[in-house]
């Protein structure tokens, strides 16, 4: 799976519920396992030097880049 270079931002474990079966105690919603997956792009960087370098980074770190230029 795809992991951010970064932060090591990659694959989280959570549930889903159905919340048509919410109600009294005796009738409990149904849960189910499911992934939440990072939404990794692969840009190109241009370091000093004017090497370029392909990175797989997760939004938030790509943000965080272009607003410290």
């Amino acid at each position: 799976m795809a992991k951010c270079q970064i932060c090591d931002k990659g694959l989280t474990f959570g549930r889903n519920i159905r919340h048509q079966a919410t109600g009294g105690w005796f009738r409990r919603a149904p849960r189910t396992n499911r992934t939440f997956k990072a939404n990794i792009q692969r840009t190109t960087l241009t370091l000093e030097g004017g090497l370029q370098v392909q990175v797989s980074v997760c939004t938030k770190c790509l943000r965080t880049m272009y607003r410290s230029r």
